[in-house]
């Protein structure tokens, strides 16, 4: 699946791991255009944010359905 940074990113879902130094934390890996990898806590990866004036989702899925 893919998610739109609201910067205009483009990235892909890669899954949802475990913090091994805290098994309460779900991390999302996800990964840019240029094959880097990235991390971020679930909780900020699906979180709304302030940008300007509105309240957005940091990554909103792309729904790859409609063509």
């Amino acid at each position: 699946m893919q998610f739109r940074h609201f910067k205009g990113g483009i990235y892909d879902f890669i899954c949802a791991a475990k913090l091994e130094s805290d098994p309460t934390i779900t991390m999302i890996v996800y990964t840019a255009a240029d094959g880097s990898y990235w991390t971020r806590p679930e909780s900020v990866f699906f979180e709304k944010i302030e940008h300007d004036g509105k309240t957005v989702q940091r990554f909103t899925p792309i729904d790859d359905t409609a063509a």
